[in-house]
């Protein structure tokens, strides 16, 4: 069986579901056409209490992974404090090896507070990151695990060490090992470095994005006629162009796209009661990379993504809802 290094976030998530907050509609601020609001200095009662989860992409993708019978290394940083042990033990308890991860006693762990607004089916989400922007890439470790696939999300970095610098290490450890690479990178890391994004695109096995990020990378690689940009196919043509051998393209509620280079496939979404979307764009991916690493086609790929992904929404958190191999076929 094949094995993953998943490399990238992990933090503690605090969920308060919330019944109250006024949602108002500001289509004169471009970057913020919805928000909510709540009086200032009042006092409000969660719906149904608060949840605690695993978050950050690649201990989401990990976990999924993992319960779908896959081989799973995560690589990530957290604090030597009771968020990070609680973390370290929640992977493992998902089945996933921890031999990669870093406790640090000099940092804490990341962790983010969640505000799930229940009549809107969305959410806000508020960040404290340390841990991950200090996690390190050592390819002398790495290279001791038996691993044929690495998962690189959306990577941190800090002024000892850039996203830039860890994805150069991990993609000569790609070349020099002939492993495979998924490649999600994370919307901060295309506003960046747009051609660092592209170059690690080009050594992608698979690549993930969302729409937007699609569009956002496509500009920058040039040689595009702006009215194609919403054509979901002509994105995925111009990713696989660029070098990535299999592209997934998701839209939320509008599901999900696939091209391998001969095919171009797309699969509706699932019409879900929606509890938190949190976790769901990481939902599809492990159960799209799961399918590829099981040899199954591209089809099943995105199937199996849309199944994770509809039923993690059901749910609190980016983990409870994921499905095993059996749940996923039925």
């Amino acid at each position: 069986m094949d094995r993953i290094i998943c490399i990238g976030s992990s933090t503690k998530d605090v969920i308060f579901p919330m019944s109250d907050g006024a949602v108002t509609d500001t289509p004169e601020d471009l970057e913020c056409q919805k928000k909510i609001s709540f009086e200032l200095g009042a006092k409000y009662q969660l719906a149904g209490g608060r949840h605690e989860s695993i978050g950050g992409c690649a201990a989401n993708v990990a976990c999924g992974l993992a319960r779908l019978g896959i081989g799973t290394f995560c690589c990530t940083r957290m604090g030597s404090d009771q968020a990070g042990e609680w973390i370290k033990d929640g992977l493992e308890k998902n089945g996933v090896a921890t031999d990669l991860v870093q406790m640090d006693g000099n940092c804490r762990s990341d962790l983010s507070f969640i505000l799930a607004h229940i009549p809107s089916e969305d959410r806000i989400i508020f960040s404290d990151r340390d841990a991950n922007e200090k996690l390190e890439v050592l390819p002398d470790e790495i290279r001791k695990i038996p691993a044929e696939w690495f998962f690189v999300s959306s990577l941190n970095g800090n002024e000892d060490e850039s996203w830039e610098i860890k994805l150069d290490k991990i993609l000569e450890l790609v070349r020099e090992g002939g492993k495979k690479m998924v490649f999600n990178p994370g919307q901060k890391n295309i506003k960046k470095n747009p051609q660092k994004v592209i170059e690690g695109t080009k050594q992608a096995q698979i690549l993930i994005v969302n729409k937007d990020e699609a569009i956002e990378i496509v500009e920058k690689s040039g040689d595009f006629d702006s009215d194609s940009l919403n054509d979901e196919r002509f994105l995925a043509e111009k990713l696989n162009a660029l070098g990535a051998q299999i592209v997934a393209l998701t839209d939320g509620a509008r599901g999900a796209w696939g091209f391998d280079g001969r095919e171009f496939l797309h699969i509706a979404a699932r019409k879900e009661k929606v509890a938190d979307t949190l976790g769901a764009g990481d939902a599809f991916s492990s159960g799209f990379i799961a399918a590829q690493m099981n040899g199954r086609s591209l089809e099943d790929g995105l199937r199996w993504g849309i199944a994770n992904s509809s039923s993690v929404v059901n749910f609190y958190g980016a983990i409870e809802g994921l499905l095993d191999e059996k749940k996923i076929l039925a």
